[in-house]
């Protein structure tokens, strides 16, 4: 097996789990819509069902298509996660690190998004009446990864300009 998914899989498999424990967790326990005090006034676990994307993008009612449409994105972004391993991108363990946390995060509100054609949500932060936009382990998966993609990417930026 390449290195690079060594690296990847375990990640994305650890993710994937745990995204989908806690999503199970949050639905056996907290009704929908319901919110539980953390931190009061900045941190609630609550149960959201969000039909969109990241920050709600595309989460109305009525649209009918978004969910085909996310499933459908999320088979490409894993395709081509498949694909960046394979290349030189996902060389690197910083970038195949990456790579499996988006792995992971996309797979887990894929299975969501098969299971029920929607993702749960539960991860509350906010001031007061401002609140941040639900999100669940899958998203924290995914934003971390690609974090770790733009250190990779700045890295090997660095390491061509020297060798130039």
């Amino acid at each position: 097996m390449r290195p690079s998914l060594r690296i990847a899989l375990p990640l994305a498999g650890a993710v994937l789990a745990l995204d989908q424990t806690t999503k199970l967790l949050v639905q056996a326990n907290i009704g929908p819509r319901e919110a539980i005090p953390l931190i009061p006034g900045y941190f609630d676990l609550v149960h959201v069902l969000n039909l969109g994307a990241a920050f709600g993008f595309l989460n109305q009612e009525g649209l009918g298509w978004q969910r085909w449409f996310f499933i459908a994105a999320s088979l490409l972004a894993c395709g081509v996660i498949f694909w960046l391993l394979h290349s030189e991108e996902g060389n690197s363990r910083l970038g195949a690190s990456g790579l499996g946390l988006v792995l992971g995060g996309a797979l887990g509100n894929l299975v969501d998004r098969v299971r029920t054609g929607l993702v749960v949500d539960f991860l509350d932060f906010h001031v007061d009446a401002w609140h941040w936009p639900a999100f669940n382990v899958a998203d924290m998966g995914i934003s971390c990864g690609v974090l770790l993609l733009i250190a990779s990417m700045y890295g090997q930026g660095r390491r061509r300009n020297r060798r130039d």
